[in-house]
């Protein structure tokens, strides 16, 4: 007589470290409320403030109008800058078309551009490694001489730059790359070009960093990932693709609707996680959905080490 196998059922939900929006979100938001209240609608904003769905549609229902082309800008009007940063030539258009600026660019993302700008000036090769057609890269590529700019991807580009040894080298980060990723690339650079310049480490912003280490921490005892976020949300990508290298099953959604419960089929241990850009709400909706979904199940979390970090706004 064969002996029937037992069914697991979720047990245990385990949420990241940190969840809600990271400082730089939390303040480019921010920046769009007061914009709101202070000039009323409709409100242009140059790109998506971030890669979020939900907060996309909920500043459309206010009267936000999230434009590519500045020339979309009513002249004298006023156009608010995402946080992923704006390469300089749209701050020259903007201007000459009398529009009134508000940079909700990301401090850190603004410390890049700084060093692409200190990089150019002393004509350093400057190789950008991030994701060609990225808004933060796109913008950060603004600021570098294009003729000293090379954008590498992969470790496998590092093999098809074509640099001046003899003339500096230097490289720069997106900031929501996967860490792992891109110490391998950078270790390959170094290993080219042992004279490389470069930051200390790479510049992955501390929630990109503090999001994939948690991630990392949970996926060590959990059956399945949940991350919340959205598919143009680059560093919730990296989160899905960081749990599913470390051999737990992951999947990405960017609302609660998107919920598929046969993922948790003869799981015991749920971990969630969720994006810089995504709102805590998102989480606590796929919490809610959960506990109705199966008794008694225990929920566990660690303290948010980002409490308390906040960001100053721009003037209006």
């Amino acid at each position: 007589m064969s002996q029937l196998t037992e069914t697991k059922v979720l047990e245990e939900i385990h949420l990241a470290a940190t969840q809600g929006f990271c400082a730089g979100v939390a303040s480019a938001i921010e920046v769009v409320d007061r914009a709101l209240h202070k000039y009323g609608n409709p409100l242009y904003v140059r790109h998506e403030i971030v890669h979020n769905t939900a907060v996309i549609e909920d500043f459309e229902e206010k009267g936000v109008v999230f434009i590519e082309a500045l020339s979309d800008v009513p002249e004298d009007n006023v156009v608010v800058f995402s946080a992923h940063g704006t390469a300089p030539e749209e701050y020259v258009k903007a201007k000459q078309r009398g529009l009134h600026i508000i940079d909700a660019t990301c401090p850190l993302v603004s410390k890049i551009h700084r060093q692409a700008v200190r990089f150019s000036e002393r004509g350093v090769q400057t190789i950008l490694i991030g994701h060609k057609g990225h808004q933060e890269l796109i913008g950060t590529s603004g600021y570098v001489d294009q003729g000293l700019l090379h954008i590498i991807e992969t470790v496998e580009d590092v093999d098809l730059l074509e640099l001046d040894e003899t003339k500096p080298i230097g490289f720069l980060t997106q900031t929501t790359l996967s860490v792992s990723d891109t110490d391998s690339i950078i270790s390959k650079l170094k290993l080219h070009y042992p004279d490389i310049i470069g930051p200390p480490k790479a510049d992955i912003c501390y929630a990109t960093t503090n999001r994939q280490n948690s991630v990392s921490d949970i996926a060590a005892f959990c059956d399945v990932i949940i991350v919340c976020g959205s598919p143009t949300s680059s560093n919730s990508n990296r989160l899905r693709e960081m749990s599913e290298s470390l051999g737990v099953d992951s999947y990405i959604i960017d609302s609660v609707d998107e919920l598929d419960f046969s993922w948790l089929d003869d799981k015991r241990r749920c971990g969630i996680t969720s994006g810089a850009s995504v709102p805590k709400k998102i989480v606590d909706d796929v919490v809610v959905a959960l506990k109705s979904r199966f008794q008694n199940i225990k929920i566990f979390q660690d303290e948010n080490i980002e409490k308390g970090i906040h960001f100053p706004l721009p003037n209006l």
